[in-house]
């Protein structure tokens, strides 16, 4: 029973896919099926039944793969770093992540990577498509403000941020003269993220406010463009601080006062196992954590 073999077969396990565990493994079908053959053999048990759209594991499979755990990704990501430290950085890393998260808080730090000789490819994607996206081998790594449910991705949070309910300071003086805060911010255009307005949401809820039905006047995926129409006196929004403290400090925002508290939000850096066996990759893991260790990561 080879290290390859129980390789492939957490692969098989985790994709449900002979076609997308050899996708991930850099191998063809019919060694991924050959690989799987020869475990089944060594063990003299079935680990998968195939079907039209996949493969669906037996309970020898659930038992072997409980066994494991994340035995194996951990003992192959620190290969990927030894390897890493001792060799040249070649080749790119594909990063992406929410835009104004990448650009503001994640590029700033990247310059230590890039010195080292490895190259970096940012892209702009919401939350299905960087999760969709690594879970199909496009992208090596992700940051996403949610923890992915998907099993066949890892996650670790990397970073807190406070969350402040905002407008232009006109605006939040009409709100403050108001008998009933809860009433005028309803009364107020609302800016979101998306139609589900989840950073909005967040904090009505922490101020138990609950949620309200009303549609957001826009609805922008990065949040920098709902922050440049705030200072137009228009509408209120919530955003995370490291889009919003220096232009509070700078007076061109202002915060709707939170009669409870301000609620926070956590940001998870996430990959595939498999994306730890490349050393660059590893390198690029590691790189970020330490990165951004010091400014409300976990």
């Amino acid at each position: 029973m080879s290290l390859q073999h129980l390789r492939t077969f957490v692969e098989v396990f985790r994709q449900r896919s002979i076609t997308g565990a050899a996708r991930n493994l850099g191998l063809t079908q019919p060694a991924v099926s050959q690989h799987i053959a020869a475990l089944e053999t060594a063990i003299e048990r079935d680990l998968f039944e195939r079907h039209a759209k996949g493969v669906i594991p037996t309970a020898a499979a659930d038992e072997l793969a409980a066994s494991l755990g994340d035995r194996l990704d951990v003992a192959e990501a620190a290969l990927a770093a030894a390897r890493a430290r001792s060799s040249d950085m070649t080749g790119a890393v594909r990063l992406i992540g929410n835009g104004d998260f990448l650009a503001e808080m994640v590029a700033p730090r990247l310059l230590g990577l890039m010195k080292s000789g490895l190259r970096v490819r940012l892209h702009a994607g919401d939350r299905e498509g960087i999760l969709g996206g690594l879970a199909e081998g496009q992208y090596d790594l992700g940051i996403c403000a949610f923890r992915p449910p998907d099993r066949r991705l890892r996650s670790m949070q990397i970073h807190v941020e406070s969350i402040y309910a905002v407008a232009s300071p006109a605006v939040v003086d009409r709100l403050r003269s108001a008998p009933d805060l809860e009433a005028a911010l309803m009364g107020e255009p609302i800016l979101t993220y998306t139609l589900e307005r989840p950073l909005v949401d967040e904090w009505l809820g922490a101020n138990h406010w609950g949620s309200h039905t009303i549609s957001p006047a826009l609805i922008g995926q990065d949040l920098r463009c709902l922050r440049g129409l705030l200072a137009h006196d228009f509408g209120w929004t919530a955003l995370p601080g490291y889009l919003c403290e220096e232009y509070l400090a700078q007076g061109k925002l202002a915060e709707i006062p939170a009669p409870v508290a301000r609620p926070t939000h956590p940001y998870y850096l996430v990959w595939t196992p498999s994306a730890l066996r490349q050393p660059r990759v590893a390198f690029a893991h590691r790189t970020l954590l330490a990165e951004l260790a010091g400014n409300g990561a976990v």
